[in-house]
């Protein structure tokens, strides 16, 4: 039955069920964790014979020679750039390998937008710049805008990714600077940006010409199924309108190999790509080349990397599984939640329908089930109409997400009786 449909009398019968209900997952104790989206023990497994077979004690040699113990390579180990150009569907040349982290890049490359500008004068020379936030979204994107003191504008996402016409709006103002796209399988949404999408974005004529988007591709090959989502190329798109310097991509293998200890990347286009290799001969002699050699020696190639990601989906998809049945058991016929249904990535987004996305989350943490912060899928934290929660299957195992995912339930259920009583 509807909750919504129900009497007070019979609202407060069902409070005193689910009030039982409560009680009796209180007295389990639980710990379990739903809050990052972090690969679990079974995922780190797979690539641990990264570690222990693939250099041996006197094969430390790049392809061309090159003692990869030494210093030298800015921009990365050729065999590397190629294996991520693979990935990318881009050329090596407009490839660049960083560290471990691809979060530090984006990082990085704000950074020096801030202080030298992106072929133009430093964005903090140029008043209060803005930078449009796909909602929701991802709460580190947003605290790189907050670390900088860029303002952030919402734009609402749409089943075939953010809403093109509002940004078409948005740029006009020379103040808005760039965007952030998480463009496949996006945090937490999972939505794949359709080929219209991607071109309409590709097609953008912003005001400020120095207008950059930072196209985040962390997902690239993280797919659940056997028929994955396919996302059209940016730089693709972009040639037919000379657009190709607004975009900057990112990604890396931190849930492909190891999230602390894996390689990460950039593509861009021929200018982007020197003035970033420009402002890294300030700040680096080399990246970790070891480890660029590790992750080369292992995958060899994309195909390599994708038949690896099989194993990932083989562990993580009964996951998602999971989660998605006992949501549609337990939320679908009340009409309590909408949630989303991804093919790939590393999350579930739920919102909520009539209760507070926050209830839900103190009910959560009362009964020892830690969710993503709500409200950190928005900017400053803040959503405006408190009903997004961000599930993150990944980390728990299969029998503690059964009962992450039946306390979710229950506290949902809670949560929305306790307001329609409230109303009452």
């Amino acid at each position: 039955m509807v909750y919504a449909q129900m009497s007070k009398d019979e609202l407060t019968a069902c409070k005193k069920r689910l009030d039982a209900d409560f009680d009796a997952f209180k007295k389990l104790h639980l710990q379990l964790d739903m809050s990052r989206g972090k690969p679990g023990g079974d995922q780190l497994d797979l690539s641990m014979d990264m570690l222990k077979e693939v250099i041996g004690v006197c094969d430390c040699k790049a392809e061309n020679g090159l003692d990869c113990r030494n210093y030298g390579v800015l921009d990365g180990l050729p065999e590397c750039k190629a294996l991520f150009a693979e990935l990318l569907e881009v050329s090596p040349q407009n490839v660049i390998i960083g560290g471990s982290s691809s979060l530090n890049l984006m990082f990085d490359y704000i950074s020096q937008c801030m202080t030298h500008g992106a072929g133009s004068a430093p964005w903090s020379e140029q008043g209060k710049i803005r930078f449009i936030c796909n909602v929701p979204g991802y709460d580190r994107h947003f605290s790189i805008c907050e670390y900088f003191g860029i303002e952030m504008v919402n734009v609402e996402m749409t089943e075939n990714g953010p809403d093109v016409e509002k940004i078409r709006e948005l740029v006009k103002d020379e103040h808005v600077k760039g965007m952030f796209c998480v463009p496949k399988y996006s945090n937490p949404d999972g939505i794949t940006y359709s080929d219209e999408t991607v071109r309409a974005l590709a097609a953008l004529q912003p005001a400020a010409k120095d207008f950059r988007v930072i196209w985040d591709n962390a997902y690239v090959v993280h797919d659940l199924s056997s028929r994955p989502d396919r996302l059209l190329n940016i730089f693709e798109a972009c040639k037919a309108f000379g657009t190709e310097d607004h975009f900057v991509e990112f990604t890396s293998t931190s849930k492909i190999s190891f999230p602390g200890a894996g390689v990460s990347a950039i593509a861009a286009s021929d200018a982007n790509i020197r003035a970033i290799k420009a402002r890294l001969s300030m700040q680096t002699i080399s990246y970790d080349k070891l480890n660029q050699l590790r992750h080369v020696k292992y995958f060899r190639n994309a195909e390599g990397v994708r038949a690896h990601m099989q194993k990932h989906a083989a562990i993580i998809a009964p996951k998602f599984r999971v989660v998605l049945d006992t949501l549609e058991r337990e939320l679908h016929e009340g009409e309590l939640a909408t949630w989303t249904k991804p093919n790939g990535g590393y999350f579930i987004s739920l919102n909520t329908s009539a209760c507070s996305a926050a209830r839900v989350g103190e009910l959560c943490k009362a009964l020892g089930v830690v969710l993503t912060s709500v409200g950190a899928t928005y900017p400053y934290g803040v959503d405006p109409q408190d009903r997004n929660i961000r599930i993150a299957p990944t980390y728990p195992s299969v029998a503690d997400l059964q009962k992450a995912s039946e306390v979710l339930c229950l506290c949902v259920k809670l949560a929305t009786v306790e307001r329609l009583l409230a109303k009452n």
